[in-house]
């Protein structure tokens, strides 16, 4: 028997351990305006956030009719350099990450987000050394979120049974992606998604980061 409420806690990347997510919302709206199909940010939140580059860049091309692989491709740098420029941890979340190694319980990263992006997201917020060698990216998977895939690969990786591991998300597809695998819900609601899209059976809505090691049944490091 244990006393530790989870064996594994799985968190997402954007938007819960980097504050990439206003970012990438402010470059996708110019991106979708030039490739003729512009948006309004609320609703590239709820079409798009959470869900793998893969994803988004299909329903955009089955929407414009064409392949936009050049655009794509051309555009991606500007996503590098805005963030190389601007990207900023999660206010609270080096304190979440301390209350958890302190409380024993394992912890990795499951993204939508590609490795390589993954990588340097952590490198430029100086939150990699928390997860080196426990990365896990949308592209281990078949299907990315809201399917279930990337958090049970996470798991069977980690050596958690999904019952006993909970998911720090801020996006309806991963809460949903949370839910279907049989893990608990932690929804951020600081970020850009409504907390009435991250709410449901088995999740948690919470705004402050700080408060996220009391939910999750630790103590919150004071030191950060």
């Amino acid at each position: 028997m244990t006393t530790r409420p989870f064996d594994l806690i799985v968190f997402d990347c954007d938007g819960v351990l980097v504050d990439s997510e206003r970012l990438s919302i402010r470059l996708d709206a110019i991106l979708l305006e030039r490739l003729g199909w512009p948006m309004a940010e609320s609703e590239i939140v709820e079409r798009f956030v959470g869900r793998t580059e893969g994803a988004m860049r299909a329903e955009i091309e089955a929407h414009v009719g064409r392949d936009v692989g050049a655009e794509w491709e051309a555009f991606s740098d500007e996503y590098i350099r805005l963030f190389a420029a601007e990207l900023e941890p999660v206010d609270g979340v080096v304190g979440v990450l301390d209350a958890v190694a302190a409380s024993g319980m394992a912890m990795c990263v499951a993204s939508s987000g590609d490795h390589p992006k993954i990588r340097r997201n952590l490198v430029k917020t100086g939150l990699l050394d928390w997860f080196e060698g426990r990365i896990f990216s949308g592209d281990d998977v078949v299907d990315g979120k809201p399917a279930p895939d990337l958090f049970l690969h996470a798991a069977a990786a980690m050596g958690a049974e999904p019952a006993r591991c909970a998911v720090v998300e801020d996006s309806r597809h991963g809460v949903a992606a949370a839910r279907a695998a049989g893990m608990r819900a932690f929804g951020y609601a600081g970020g850009v998604t409504p907390a009435a899209a991250l709410e449901g059976p088995r999740t948690t809505v919470f705004r402050d980061m700080a408060a996220l090691p009391g939910l999750l049944g630790i103590e919150a490091d004071s030191r950060r």
